[in-house]
């Protein structure tokens, strides 16, 4: 039975998304870290692909991600890691090459087992309730849910 995404604004400037995986925390704690299986799932709806995954996970570690549609449109983003405890805690910066999130934004996962279920939690805070509004106006969870389908069947093959 798959789990669907939750998402709520817990406060004017910040998202938090909540999913639920069928998989011990390690496997999706890992698949948000190992380029080879991030680029697996992590590319939103069909159409696109992610041939840029690098991820250097440590504290001051950087990451970078790049798509690419099939109509040729690309899209970018990177980071760096504040906090890494593996397999329970990430903490990191993100901006898009494209600025459509209003500056640089904090994400906070957090990876907690339950009964081997991982309870996935994601906190995104922005700049400003500008930016967090302009980003609940895009189909930002739409993508997400897409990746996540993807990991479920990532997770289950595993």
């Amino acid at each position: 039975m798959r789990s669907a995404l939750e998402v709520t604004t817990p406060s004017d400037r910040e998202i938090f998304f909540r999913r639920v995986f069928n998989a011990p925390k390690t496997l999706v704690f890992d698949c948000h870290t190992k380029p080879e299986l991030v680029r697996r799932w992590l590319f939103g709806p069909a159409g696109w692909t992610m041939p840029v995954c690098r991820i250097d996970l440590r504290v001051g570690g950087e990451f970078r991600y790049e798509w690419r549609h099939t109509d040729g449109r690309t899209m970018g983003m990177g980071g760096v890691f504040r906090e890494v405890v593996a397999p329970s805690r990430l903490v990191h910066t993100e901006i898009f090459d494209e600025d459509w999130t209003g500056g640089e934004t904090v994400a906070t996962t957090v990876f907690e087992e339950k009964a081997g279920r991982t309870v996935m939690s994601l906190a995104v805070l922005y700049a400003t309730k500008e930016a967090r509004d302009g980003a609940l106006r895009t189909p930002m969870a739409d993508g997400m849910e897409a990746g996540y389908a993807r990991l479920d069947d990532i997770l289950a093959a595993m």
